[in-house]
């Protein structure tokens, strides 16, 4: 029996007791004899793999093996040889990690490039906005697209919640890297939807409260009452400061036409910068070419302006041609970064380092002080995210590293829900820079972000039987080990069908909404309630719910659809694992063609 969200009948170890000798293989006394096995955890999603007892959990981290020689069995030659190709492996990894961060800042590019006329019409319609589902689904949209997000604070609330799903994107195309192998594969992708399931968890609580209640914009309004606050300098941005020269030689956007644009005075002038001051100093964010401030658009030199240095700054191409080829170079550059990546870090971390590293990071505190260190990772994980600027490159240095083995789904959580706080001290310093007119608002929108992730933490991290996320992301990553194409479709489904449809029905109205959303929603609840009650309590349910048998295959069984996917693919047939599935979900198959 297989429940409607499984992919068959995960191997079961009182298999091995059928007798799949060639002389029985036919008989139908092998079906006979086949053991009853109950439903796989959970409905089945995402359930373990072991094929016999002796099997380890596949989540467990994995053995390290030092194949090479000791230090000390090395001869001269062999030492200096092994410091050298060190050096060159981590000068590979951190200027490969320097590139991919290059990539992200120039996919945003393309994206502002395409896409913010259109932003700007959004933006402009507060009709839209004032659509709670339709403000969530804009802030992943516009994140996953752009990378960056401005409004009144209460439209600005679900963009927030969306922005933080969005930001999960990241880590999800990183583990697409590690496809090659299973193992890994199961971890590195876990630990992807790990952080997208706590960011959705929260969302599904927070966003039906701030609704009704707007609980999150009172607190921060409250925290700003009882502060005085003045205007002050604009936040550092270390990674701008690392990663400009190379971006500045290929790019360069005029930041006062985008923010014109996205607030709705859009104009027909290009994007692209042509003129920058003459000022000697390099920019921050706010300017790209000088201090004393940058270009009024396209046409003559203004006075005491210079023609800006870079790739596309006499270009002929229109907008959206530029931001094409931008986008699909960087897409280019990004994967092979992350490829290039994971097989170093495979290389490095092998042995003795990786067991180092491996019992530096997962280290606890001894008893009754254990539960310290996951706070601690927490700590540590803000401070390193608000160094870098950045929660996605802190992500998608997390997820290779579980993919290997090296951080443990258990402290990768805390590692995560470090970040998401992290990258709201940037927003906070980064509000405290706004001109006096604007600060509150500013600083209003920052303070909700982050009591929105501080939030998260109390729901679904300080009590340790709400860690939720943690078993939902181990059976997603099980079924995503199995079948592969179901990383594909949870991509673009969470991502961007998903939204998309929930956002065409928001415009509708709240009417449509409620009756196509709410019974949906009622039925996905519904049938995980019966799943469980099949798992824990069978007796309680009738008769025709103790199982999925009496339904269509193709509604109970990932099987069905694996086989279309895979026979649609002209990579070659269906996998073994899909062959067993089948095999153990149908005893008569079983029965003439033994494993």
């Amino acid at each position: 029996m297989s429940s409607p969200l499984t992919g068959g009948r995960v191997p079961h170890p009182a298999v091995d007791m059928v007798d799949k000798s060639p002389e029985n293989a036919g008989s139908p006394e092998a079906a006979k004899h086949l053991p009853y096995l109950p439903p796989t955890p959970a409905g089945g999603f995402g359930s373990t793999l072991a094929l016999d007892s002796g099997e380890t959990d596949p989540w467990a981290l994995p053995e390290l093996k030092d194949t090479s020689q000791s230090w000390t069995e090395l001869s001269v030659a062999g030492r200096v040889h092994r410091v050298v190709v060190g050096i060159l492996k981590a000068c590979g990894i951190l200027g490969n990690l320097y590139l991919f961060i290059c990539s992200l800042d120039i996919l945003s590019s393309a994206f502002q490039l395409l896409g913010s006329k259109v932003a700007g019409d959004i933006m402009g319609d507060s009709p839209v906005l004032s659509n709670p589902v339709a403000g969530l689904v804009i802030g992943v949209l516009v994140t996953v697209l752009v990378q960056s997000s401005m409004l009144t604070v209460r439209m600005s609330v679900p963009i927030i919640m969306g922005v933080n799903v969005g930001t999960s994107i990241t880590s999800t195309l990183v583990s697409m890297a590690q496809s090659g192998d299973r193992d890994e594969f199961r971890r590195a992708f876990g630990g992807s939807a790990l952080h997208s399931i706590f960011n959705w968890l929260t969302v599904l609580v927070l966003l039906p409260l701030e609704s009704a209640a707007s609980v999150l914009e009172r607190l921060s309004g409250l925290v700003l009452g009882s502060a005085k606050l003045e205007p002050g300098a604009h936040a550092p941005d270390i990674l701008k400061v690392l990663t400009e020269p190379l971006t500045h030689l290929i790019i360069q956007l005029d930041k006062d036409l985008i923010a014109g644009s996205a607030s709705g005075n859009a104009t027909n002038s290009s994007l692209i910068k042509r003129w920058c001051s003459t000022g000697t100093h390099s920019t921050t964010d706010s300017g790209t070419c000088g201090a004393v401030g940058c270009s009024e658009g396209n046409g003559t030199a203004p006075e005491d302006k210079l023609p800006c240095h870079h790739l596309f700054v006499n270009t002929t191409l229109t907008d959206l041609a530029v931001g094409l080829i931008l986008l699909a170079g960087s897409l280019l550059v990004l994967c092979a970064c992350l490829v290039l990546i994971v097989k170093l870090l495979n290389s490095v971390l092998r042995g003795r380092i990786a067991q180092v590293v491996r019992t530096l990071i997962n280290a606890d505190f001894p008893f009754p002080f254990g539960w310290l260190g996951g706070y601690l990772a927490i700590l540590v994980a803000t401070g390193m995210t608000f160094m870098a600027q950045s929660s996605s490159v802190f992500t998608a240095a997390i997820v290779p590293l579980m993919g290997v083995g090296v951080i443990s789904m258990e402290r990768a959580y805390p590692l995560f829900l470090g970040s998401n706080i992290g990258t709201t001290t940037t927003a906070l310093l980064a509000a405290l820079a706004s001109p006096s007119n604007m600060l509150l608002d500013a600083l209003q929108v920052a303070l909700i972000h982050f009591f929105f992730n501080v939030a998260g933490i109390l729901l679904w991290y300080v009590v340790p039987a709400l860690r939720l996320p943690i078993p939902l992301a181990k059976k997603f990553g099980d079924v995503t080990a199995r079948y592969r194409w179901v990383a594909i479709a949870y991509l673009l489904l969470s991502f961007l069908l998903l939204p998309l449809a929930a956002f065409g029905l928001s415009m509708a109205g709240s009417t449509v909404l409620a009756s196509v959303g709410g019974p949906l929603l009622g039925l996905l609840l519904l049938v995980i309630l019966i799943n469980v009650l099949q798992q824990r309590r069978p007796f309680w349910l009738p008769h025709c719910l103790r199982s999925w048998a009496w339904l269509p295959r193709w509604l109970r069984s990932l099987e069905p659809w694996d086989h279309f996917f895979t026979s649609c693919c002209p990579c070659g047939a269906p996998t073994a694992a899909s062959k067993e599935a089948h095999c153990y979900e149908n005893p008569e198959v079983l029965a003439s063609h033994p494993l």
